[in-house]
């Protein structure tokens, strides 16, 4: 389980930085889970006109708290960003091959892919008789090869259609054109507010994020995204 962090339009880099960096460690743990720190690795993906896809991307192993300042943050200027801080489920699944985001480089589409759940059924529904990390399964799941776009409503239909057994399927795409947020977990799932998303709109910048964070926004300015939503976000036309 994991904390996902979006920011588009005029981004506070610094700010969303430690808003991450603070659901890494507990510090804005408001919810019933009973996970509160994330160690087992980060990652970041933000837009970057001079990078050959558009965008760049940092991951560590280690924990945010401890290796944050390892990443090329200093005097960044971007106008996408967004941090996936990882509690892995089973302790097998550690390392830089499970560190998010995960990335496809065979697609015509360069698509990087955050979640925050787990989906211990998903590998059924591609027709594998095991499942080897559910994260990855999800992204091949829920983005097949060869798709140059999400369709929402085919997303939450292909969702709806899972096994049960899983917890949720939330999750952060990003691509060099558009970012998508997957809010969706299935009937019954445990602890519903750890797996909340909210939405902060100010005029110059979009926030969603795992967990409110008062640092960017009053409390009163959060909104708690619906069960069921799928965001389509095109990135602003420059950086």
């Amino acid at each position: 389980m994991c904390r996902l962090i979006l920011a588009c339009g005029d981004v506070p880099v610094p700010d969303i930085v430690q808003a991450a960096l603070g659901m890494s460690t507990g510090g804005t743990a408001d919810h019933e889970g009973p996970i509160t720190c994330h160690p087992n690795g980060w990652g970041a993906v933000w837009r970057d006109r001079d990078a050959p896809t558009g965008l760049a991307v940092h991951r560590d192993t280690r924990s945010m708290a401890e290796s944050w300042t390892a990443a090329p943050f200093a005097g960044l200027r971007t106008d996408v960003l967004a941090i996936h801080a990882r509690h892995a489920t089973l302790p097998h699944t550690i390392g830089v091959e499970y560190t998010h985001p995960l990335q496809r480089r065979d697609d015509a589409v360069p698509w990087y892919f955050m979640h925050n759940g787990f989906l211990p059924t998903v590998h059924r529904s591609l027709g594998l008789s095991m499942s080897r990390f559910d994260s990855a399964e999800y992204f091949d799941y829920l983005v097949p090869r060869g798709a140059r776009e999400i369709s929402p409503e085919q997303a939450l239909a292909r969702l709806r259609a899972l096994e049960p057994g899983g917890t949720s399927g939330n999750a952060v795409v990003v691509t060099p054109h558009r970012s998508y947020v997957v809010h969706w977990s299935p009937a019954g799932s445990p602890y519903p507010r750890y797996f909340t998303m909210h939405r902060l709109r100010r005029p110059d910048l979009e926030v969603i994020s795992s967990e409110v964070i008062p640092r960017l926004g009053p409390r009163d300015r959060w909104e708690p995204l619906p069960p069921g939503t799928v965001l389509d976000l095109p990135h602003p036309p420059s950086v």
